[in-house]
């Protein structure tokens, strides 16, 4: 029986949360991470998606993003996905599966609930007792978005430029909204 196609809307935001297989580690290390990262800032703009928030944990990655057509976040996950597993075994001398399926997804569909995601996923390292503070974990779209270090991957939806006039004044409120 053939899968159930995901929903997927062209220019409309989802949350996509993918983890490892038996919840294991899908990272082991910063370079795991690092790969990982520049994976997705070559290919989100090549395959027309818009990145705008991300952690990643040590067994599963969150992404907010936006695809340009429906099958940009299939397109997205499936070639990062390729190219990372194909990476992290060789470097790690192991083989197989390393992701828990596919991908699980949900659009964002208001105003309140794509700065509610950005923010669930962003304290993510918080609420599992890494950090204390959001702006100390180095795997997340946190410190970009509040002005510690700019973030190539991060594509602003246009929302946050909602929400000041100035960089300043955006960073200023997405904090606050912490």
């Amino acid at each position: 029986m053939p899968r159930q196609a995901r929903l997927a809307l062209a220019g409309v935001s989802t949350h996509l949360v993918q983890r490892g297989i038996d919840r294991s580690a899908c990272f082991f290390c910063d370079d795991d991470r690092l790969h990982y990262l520049a994976l997705l800032t070559e290919l989100a703009p090549a395959l027309g998606c818009a990145v705008h928030a991300y952690v990643l944990m040590t067994n599963h990655v969150h992404l907010l993003l936006t695809p340009d057509d429906a099958s940009g976040l299939s397109h997205l996950m499936q070639a990062v996905g390729r190219r990372y597993v194909l990476w992290f075994n060789k470097r790690h001398a192991r083989t197989g599966t390393l992701w828990e399926g596919r991908f699980r997804s949900s659009v964002i569909e208001s105003e309140r609930y794509l700065f509610a995601c950005s923010r669930y996923i962003e304290l993510n390292p918080v609420r599992a007792g890494l950090v204390v503070d959001p702006a100390d974990y180095r795997w997340s779209s946190y410190p970009h978005h509040v002005g510690l270090r700019p973030d190539r991957l991060i594509r602003e939806h246009p929302l946050v430029w909602s929400l000041g006039n100035t960089p300043f004044e955006r960073q200023v409120a997405y904090r606050r909204r912490f």
